[in-house]
């Protein structure tokens, strides 16, 4: 892929090299060529000075052949207006921008801009660590209709094939980490000790699930 960055403070610098790291060509754009001192010398890609919302800028970093965009400047509005333009003028769908506001991020999210809203991530992040298992999810999707959670799993539940917990508790397990790996549940599975589930369920049934979680399996 060809990456095309908006931004060379410490997000925009990490997501550079950790691109590049990944056999990646990347092109990072910052309006303040001292900024990209923090790429570090083992950095290959091109640093363009300018605006990232500016079509000649833009051309220049190699926006025509990129396969996605990221805006992750310190600026709401020109984050936005980067990410529309490499999305509605150069029809890049891979299109991600940085916005500090939730409520300006949400907006967006509907229009089809993907959006990291940076304090309500770090909000959420400290919330599911204050809360107990199930206040808060790991994720939930824009609608607010599906959300991820994870949770460990109860001697209750030890020995139970995965088919059926997620037949009592109306959820899905995604993936299960076991003994430091992930792996993916089959109709065989059986929860062992230590198992940490990573749950996807609709938000009306969390309730439910969190219940039959805690209350271990049913007899039929």
């Amino acid at each position: 892929m060809h990456v095309v960055i908006m931004g060379c403070g410490r997000v925009g610098a990490t997501l550079a090299r950790s691109l590049e790291d990944r056999n990646h060509t990347v092109a990072i754009i910052d309006v303040e060529s001292d900024a990209f001192r923090r790429l570090g010398p083992a950095f290959n890609g091109d640093k363009i000075t300018g605006y990232g919302f500016d079509r000649e800028v833009l051309l220049r970093a190699g926006i025509e052949r990129a396969d996605a965009f990221a805006a992750v400047s310190s600026g709401d509005n020109s984050n936005i207006i980067a990410a529309r333009v490499a999305r509605e003028t150069f029809g890049i769908t891979q299109v991600v921008a940085r916005i500090y506001d939730p409520g300006r991020a949400e907006v967006y999210q509907r229009l089809g801009v993907t959006t990291v809203a940076t304090v309500k991530w770090t909000a959420d992040q400290v919330l599911r660590r204050l809360l107990p298992a199930g206040a808060e999810p790991d994720f939930r999707d824009p609608s607010g209709t599906i959300r991820l959670d994870q949770v460990p799993v109860t001697d209750a539940w030890v020995g139970v094939r995965t088919i059926e917990f997620q037949r009592q508790s109306r959820s899905r397990i995604a993936w299960i980490d076991r003994l430091g790996e992930g792996m993916l549940p089959t109709i065989d599975s059986v929860i062992q000790e230590g198992d940490l589930l990573h749950l996807v369920m609709r938000e009306e049934n969390a309730a439910h699930a969190y219940r039959v979680f805690d209350n271990g399996p049913e007899d039929d």
